[in-house]
């Protein structure tokens, strides 16, 4: 449970900072402390994500940060990918998802350097 608080707070944290903290931070922490298998680690992060973002939504909407219609724009059409993603996920190996992911990481860990 210690692990799970710990998680949580430091996806709290990168996700009020620099708009991330779910997939990128949760599912690895999830995988590699916790033992989630990446199907697991990740609809136990898409619900997390879910509290996570509506409390950072709302701090930054209370500072007059947030383009409510903006948000919706993306959001709902991130919501309809969210769905398709599910059952994509669902027909593929859990090695495949695993392996997948860890390329976008490092992919993405690399342009940020660059």
């Amino acid at each position: 449970m210690a692990r799970l608080l710990a998680i949580g707070l430091v996806a709290g944290v990168f996700s009020a900072l620099f708009g991330v903290g779910g997939g990128i931070i949760i599912v690895p922490l999830l995988v590699a402390l916790v033992g989630f298998d990446g199907r697991r680690a990740t609809g136990t992060s898409l619900a997390a994500i879910g509290i996570t973002a509506a409390a950072g939504a709302l701090a930054y909407w209370l500072h007059g940060d947030l383009k409510v219609g903006s948000a919706a724009l993306v959001g709902l059409p991130a919501a309809v990918g969210a769905v398709a993603g599910v059952a994509l996920q669902q027909r593929l190996q859990t090695r495949t998802l695993t392996f997948g992911f860890s390329l976008v990481l490092a992919a993405v860990g690399i342009r940020l350097l660059v």
